[in-house]
């Protein structure tokens, strides 16, 4: 793990990205299937009656230590990651939504929908730790490391075919509240997991060499599925293996809310939904799940404790439970060869207000409802924003201002032409000041009738 290759490429490819897909497009009041992916409910609130997506592509992720500037600097990313004692978080997330179609028929609204998705984070990994690992050169000869949380290192891809429906409930000439359901039927790739919980002791220089210690036992959970299962330092791992089989369900459910300006037009629109309510099953042959406990002190063998030099050129899980395990500082508690995952479900509330005519703005929350340092849990960000939009019909542009709680606040910019739409949810923060997220999607649906 000396060259963390993966975190390089993700970084330069979509530097530093807030995990808000499709921001400000998929609010629009130009309603389409990607708002449909945010709240079934707005099924049946389409613009037009057949929409056609042809692709949709997102990527995002989001640090708390690289900023724009540091990518033209010239330094070492790997040093300017672990540089400092807070905890390091870095969170990566690509979508792809594929095709899909609605259609809006006598005040049904019914979609088909298809979505890919690669995710790798770093969870709050102690930046002690990997700066040992990674350039075996700790800024002291004995450093205390006490870390009550749990660290992880987690990847996972796979596919969706959602099914939704949504009708409403009260529609007449001032207002209408409308619900809709989705049924997502999950076809997990890929998966790996490294969870390190309650880690206390030293990481001591000797001989030029870093050397850990554990002053009590620690938690370990060492999971991994697919092509993750072989490695999981290159962007081809994550990506070469994102549909698997028929291996779990998911559910979405919304409603939505609004004060009428016309038979099409509105003056307030509101929505709230719960999205990715399930969890899937990864299968594979070379699957493994498997809980220890960590206890690592000096012996015949290992004077020092163990050698953090012999992770440098790790690729695989595998081979990091390997050298533990062979070395003696691992206690199995529970394995298992099929393991359950859970899907990370969001809480979601969005309000669009008609400010004059052409012109609106959009207030959005996500929360998420369980916690990231679960290891069985694919993790998510909380996020709110506000994004003002100028609608010309065939043109639209929007201006999404955005905060997480790993980076901070983000400005970004996006326009729609016709079908076709690009935009960021952070451009114009990153090129002004030193951000730490950026983000970039884009992609085209045909609507008609």
């Amino acid at each position: 793990m000396k060259n963390l290759n993966l975190i390089i490429i993700l970084l330069f490819f979509s530097y530093g990205f807030s995990q808000d897909h499709f921001s400000g497009i998929s609010t629009s009041n130009r309603v389409g299937i990607l708002n449909g992916i945010i709240n079934p409910a707005e099924f049946s609130n389409l613009s037009k009656k057949f929409e056609v997506n042809l692709y949709g592509i997102s990527f995002d992720a989001t640090n708390n230590r690289i900023g724009f500037s540091d990518l033209t600097s010239g330094g070492n990313l790997q040093d300017l990651i672990f540089k400092g004692n807070d905890p390091v978080n870095l969170r990566f997330d690509g979508q792809i939504v594929g095709p899909s179609v609605a259609v809006k028929l006598l005040k049904w609204g019914f979609a088909i929908t298809t979505k890919a998705n690669v995710k790798f984070d770093l969870i709050d990994i102690d930046p002690n730790i990997g700066n040992a690992i990674n350039n075996n050169n700790p800024s002291a000869a004995l450093t205390v490391i006490n870390n009550n949380y749990n660290q992880r290192l987690i990847g996972t891809s796979y596919g969706e075919l959602g099914f939704s429906i949504a009708h409403p409930l009260i529609d007449n000439e001032k207002h209408s509240f409308s619900a809709g359901v989705t049924l997502k039927l999950l076809f997990p790739g890929s998966y790996s997991n490294f969870g390190l919980n309650g880690l206390n002791g030293n990481i001591s220089l000797i001989g030029g060499d870093s050397y850990l210690t554990t002053n009590q036992p620690a938690n370990l959970n060492i999971a991994y599925s697919g092509g993750l299962a072989n490695s999981f330092s290159n962007f081809s791992d994550y990506t070469k293996s994102i549909y698997g089989g028929l291996n779990g369900v998911a559910g979405d459910i919304g409603f939505t809310y609004k004060w009428k300006d016309g038979p099409k037009k509105y003056k307030i629109k509101a929505g709230l939904a719960i999205r990715n309510i399930g969890s899937m099953t990864y299968k594979d042959n070379n699957n493994a799940s498997t809980d220890y406990i960590l206890s690592i002190h000096p012996n015949s063998a290992h004077p020092n404790g163990l050698n953090l030099n012999l992770f440098n050129n790790v690729t695989n899980l595998s081979q990091v439970e390997n050298i533990l395990y062979s070395n003696g500082y691992l206690t199995k508690i529970d394995g298992q060869k099929d393991f359950k995952v859970n899907l990370p479900t969001l809480f979601s509330l969005y309000s669009d207000f008609k400010i004059v005519s052409k012109v609106y703005i959009t207030g959005y929350m996500q929360r998420k409802v369980r916690k990231d340092s679960d290891n069985d849990q694919i993790t998510a960000l909380n996020i709110v924003s506000v994004t003002p939009r100028v609608n010309l019909g065939f043109f639209e542009t929007y201006l999404p201002i955005s905060n997480n709680q790993i980076s901070g606040t983000a400005v970004g910019f996006g326009f729609r032409l016709g079908g076709f739409y690009l935009g960021s949810n952070s451009i114009v923060s990153s090129l002004t000041n030193n951000a730490k997220q950026a983000d970039f999607y884009t992609g085209f649906r045909w609507a008609f009738l």
